[in-house]
């Protein structure tokens, strides 16, 4: 099975055949999650752009937007101490 594109996503892609088919910045084998694991460490993205020189600015927005789409709406009331 070919790897496939999110809709709104061409630049984060899932193959089966490859990382258990979670999702990747155009079919590398570098998952959504390493990368905003890595912004969240470095959000100037230093240790990103060194790590990855193959990765473009595209990219990067496409993973910040992708993660927020998966993100729920609702809002949960925080228990009071």
């Amino acid at each position: 099975m070919p790897a496939t594109t999110f809709p709104g996503f061409d630049r984060i892609t899932s193959d089966p055949e490859v990382l258990d088919g979670r999702p990747c910045v155009r079919g590398l084998r570098l998952t959504v999650q390493r990368v905003l694991a890595i912004l969240a460490r470095q959000p100037s993205g230093e240790d990103l752009r060194a790590d990855y020189p193959e990765l473009e600015p595209e990219d990067l927005h496409q993973v910040l937007a992708f993660a927020a789409s998966r993100l729920d709406e609702r809002v949960l009331p925080v228990p009071a101490a």
